[in-house]
């Protein structure tokens, strides 16, 4: 029983929480941003290729057709998949800097700046150490 409830205090900490939270939500944004990226930017990209932008490649050994006219032996270098990817992983992570650049701007307005500390007045080190070097 002791396992379960240290297992429980575990769980909930707010930390563990908070970072499954923003791992469900930045799987869902990365949805978003492949969509994006899929359907608005890749044709747009793609008409300056007059290609679909992720169907770009280049060939390094042509393949063969068969009957059917399935191209088997073919070696290529999928690039425009690789840079479709790029551009998500740019715009997620621009994203997540505004995001943090936000949460960290918000922090600073809520914390109150610390105020310093009170003690003694240099003058009154300084009469310190005399009144110390004089018993000496």
């Amino acid at each position: 029983m002791g396992m379960l409830k240290e297992f429980k205090e575990f769980a909930m900490k707010g930390n563990l929480v908070d970072i499954a939270v923003g791992f469900v939500m930045g799987a869902a944004f990365k949805q978003v941003v492949t969509s994006f990226t899929g359907g608005i930017v890749s044709p747009l990209i793609g008409l300056l290729f007059n290609a679909d932008f992720k169907d770009l490649k280049y060939i390094a050994k042509e393949g063969i057709a068969d009957e059917a006219g399935k191209i088997t032996g073919e070696v290529a270098i999928l690039y425009g998949e690789f840079l479709t990817n790029v551009i998500d992983f740019i715009i997620v992570a621009f994203v997540m800097f505004m995001v943090v650049k936000a949460i960290n701007a918000m922090k600073k307005k809520e914390e109150p700046a610390p105020a310093a500390p009170k003690g003694p007045s240099q003058e009154d080190l300084l009469g310190e150490i005399r009144d110390l070097l004089k018993n000496k």
